[in-house]
């Protein structure tokens, strides 16, 4: 056991993000030397890259302006030094999804190219395209955090980082899916629906919108999503270990503030690793050969852990004995525990991703039944689909309630910060696998819009079937990660607030309080109220691509032909337009919220009411995107040659619920997620004041 650790063990973990960045730039400059395919192709991954690039730009202009706004109410309010790191975390978390979305959209026709090769090569393409988004996640994420800790060493200020990285991907996650689904649903209405025409037709006017969303959405939307979730949650684990552990002198202990940005360092190295073999074996399982990159990340990165926890055995042994802490189990090794609450959040991953590929794969009984049901008319799959998404809540949440028992058993809050950070350090590998899925299915729409062969759709369409199942499974994990994650935003909160309180005041959550009644109430209706208005601005937003796309099939002649070309850059101006302004209200939800709670009832109806969205907001979010997905596949399914394949009836019905599913899954099943947390830390930045200076109670 090594005696006590300093601060210059900062140094190694800060050592692992740079790592992983230039890994990163290393795999840039391996795909853009990759052959781009013919001039058609090109042609067309350029309009995509265009409009791609065009939306984050006046996505990042109208953030930046609130941003400004924050960051000034925040030199005032809190402090410039949380004010500069709030600038930091917002520029860090943009520039991830940025950077990650360009290289995705110069990626897509590199992969379609790729497939004339086989189905090897085009994985091997997408996926480490995939994995430059992932590295630049957790490499940004990870040096963001240990620099601003070392830099400034105040927690208060620590937490603008976190919520500057919460709100680029709140708005990311409602504007990347408002655009995405608005272009999705709209061509899918006119085009599949009333025209008849395939998915990826470059007779539709609305195709070019619909893959600059698959980009926009899901490459730089989850990108910010897990960006936020990892920063958050490894600042909140830091703050509660600086507020559970000091020594007699009132000093934080050290090891516990850089417990879990040395489980982050640890497994970058296990991904890195893990991306290595991430490659087709003797079968044609594509979702086995991304799994086997997981299980390598997780298999590397548990012994890594291990390494890690002893390396500070001798201070948490020390912390606990001088502390007397009471957050371990009486006579128990407190090494030994935080290793195993490491492996509980490990355990949380690779059960939440088995779970949702249950619930959203097509060789699965859930997606097959919403399938059958198509048969007998649309109202059957609107049912069955719904019903699948209520069930794919059960093992989710049962596994994140056993996950929050045995952490807690083990180290007390602090252990299932633990559980939620090693959880997160898997963000990388997750990632990769995400983006995999924008990717193949651009390389999918590129191979048809530009007439190559049919052998390249054979080994797209697949890449694609199986993308759009990652897509899945990275959302579940998303959640569920945002659900410890939440709940250690909510330990911190508590915390804060019982420092400025005295004693006999602390604040307790006891269920026969009106407060807290009131609280849990007022929390259980935001997820509610911010998914509707992302629903409606999706339905708005495709509203106006039906109408445009309908104009263009009338008054251009010979697009129904092949003669006339389409408008594509009307439809990508108009889902633009229609996404940056539907984002603010929604966006701005969980920032006032909590402000006005906070200071009209007071501390302890604002606890409350963030256990009432975490809660509540878990539930819902999970029944979206399960749902939504599962919609998704039987479509698929069905396209496939099943229950009559394309044109019957099951499939027009089919076409329905993927078109129901589509904004639930992408939209406001998503951005529920950073909602909930966004919620928690101007909760906790505002904790202090909210303590002493509120209106009622």
């Amino acid at each position: 056991m090594l005696g006590m650790v300093t601060e210059n063990v900062l140094w190694p973990v800060a050592a692992a993000g740079v790592l992983a960045l230039l890994w990163a730039v290393a795999l840039i400059v391996w795909v853009l030397r990759q052959p781009q395919g013919n001039e058609k192709m090109r042609e067309i991954s350029k309009a995509i890259q265009e409009g791609a690039q065009a939306y984050l730009l006046r996505q990042y202009s109208y953030v930046a302006a609130i941003g400004v706004v924050i960051a000034v109410i925040l030199i005032f309010v809190v402090s410039f030094k949380a004010a500069i790191l709030f600038v930091i975390g917002a520029l860090l978390s943009g520039a991830a999804g940025y950077i990650g979305m360009n290289i995705s959209v110069r990626a897509n026709l590199r992969t379609a190219e790729a497939a004339r090769g086989g189905v090897n090569p085009a994985l091997k393409m997408a996926f480490r395209a995939g994995s430059i988004t992932g590295l630049f996640v957790v490499g940004f994420g990870l040096i963001g955090v240990t620099i601003a800790y070392a830099s400034f060493g105040d927690f208060t200020a620590i937490i603008g980082f976190a919520f500057g990285a919460s709100l680029i991907s709140v708005f990311a996650r409602l504007g990347g899916g408002i655009y995405t689904k608005a272009a999705d649903v709209g061509a899918d209405l006119v085009g599949k629906i009333e025209a008849g025409i395939p998915e990826d037709d470059p007779r539709n006017p609305a195709v070019i919108a619909d893959n600059v969303g698959d980009n926009v959405g899901d490459c730089a939307g989850m990108a910010a999503d897990l960006f936020e979730t990892y920063a958050v949650t490894a600042v909140a684990t830091m703050l509660l270990g600086s507020l559970l552990y000091r020594n007699a002198a009132g000093t934080p202990i050290f090891a516990f503030i850089a417990y879990p940005l040395l489980l982050g360092g640890a497994s970058i190295i296990a991904t890195l690793i893990g991306s290595l073999f991430v490659r087709m074996g003797k079968g044609k399982w594509i979702m086995g050969a991304l799994y086997r990159g997981l299980a390598v990340s997780v298999i590397i990165a548990l012994p890594l852990f291990f390494l890690v926890t002893h390396l500070l055995g001798g201070d948490f042994q020390t912390a606990i004995t001088s502390t007397g802490a009471t957050s371990f189990r009486p006579g128990a090794t407190p090494i030994n525990n935080l290793f195993w609450c490491a492996v509980v959040g490990i355990g949380i991953t690779v059960i939440l991703v088995v779970a949702t590929e249950f619930f959203t794969g097509a060789q699965f009984w859930p997606v097959r039944a919403i399938a059958k049901a198509s048969q007998t008319g649309h109202a059957t799959n609107i049912i069955a689909g719904q019903a699948i998404g209520m069930q794919g809540t059960a093992i989710p949440v049962l596994t994140i309630a056993i996950g929050i028992l045995a952490s807690y058993s083990l180290g007390g809050l602090y252990g299932i910060g633990i559980a939620a950070m090693a959880m997160l350090s898997m963000t990388g590998i997750i990632v990769a696998i995400d983006s995999y899925g924008p990717i193949t299915d651009n390389a999918g729409g590129i191979a048809e819009m530009a007439d190559l062969p049919e052998s390249v759709r054979a080994v797209t369409d697949p890449l694609d079937a199986v993308g759009n199942t990652t897509k899945a499974v990275t959302k579940g994990y998303a959640i569920g990660s945002a659900g410890l994650a939440a709940l250690v935003l909510f330990a911190s909160y508590t915390d804060v607030v019982n420092k400025h309180l005295s004693s006999a005041n602390a604040l307790s959550f006891n269920l026969t309080d009106a407060k807290v009644i009131a609280g849990l109430f007022l929390g259980g209706i935001m997820p509610f109220l911010f998914g509707s208005l992302a629903m409606l601005a999706v339905g708005r937003a495709a509203g106006g691509v039906v109408t445009e796309v309908r104009r263009q099939f009338k008054e251009i002649p010979g697009i129904m032909e092949g003669t006339g070309r389409p408008e594509y850059a009307k439809c990508v101006a108009l889902v633009t337009a229609a996404a940056q302004k539907e984002m603010i209200v929604p966006a701005l939800l969980p920032v006032g919220a909590p402000i006005l709670v906070g200071f009209i009832f007071g501390p302890e109806v604002l606890g409350a009411m963030l256990l009432g969205v975490i809660v509540v907001g878990i539930f819902l979010a999970i029944q979206m995107t399960t749902g939504g997905g599962a919609w998704d596949n039987a479509k698929k399914y069905i396209e496939d040659g099943h229950y009559g394949g394309k044109g019957s009836p099951a499939h027009a019905a089919a076409v329905t619920g993927d078109t129901v599913g589509d904004p639930n899954k992408d939209t406001a099943g998503p951005a529920i997620n950073p909602m909930i947390k966004v919620m928690n830390i101007v909760a906790i930045l505002l904790a202090p004041m909210i303590a002493t200076h509120h209106l009622f109670f």
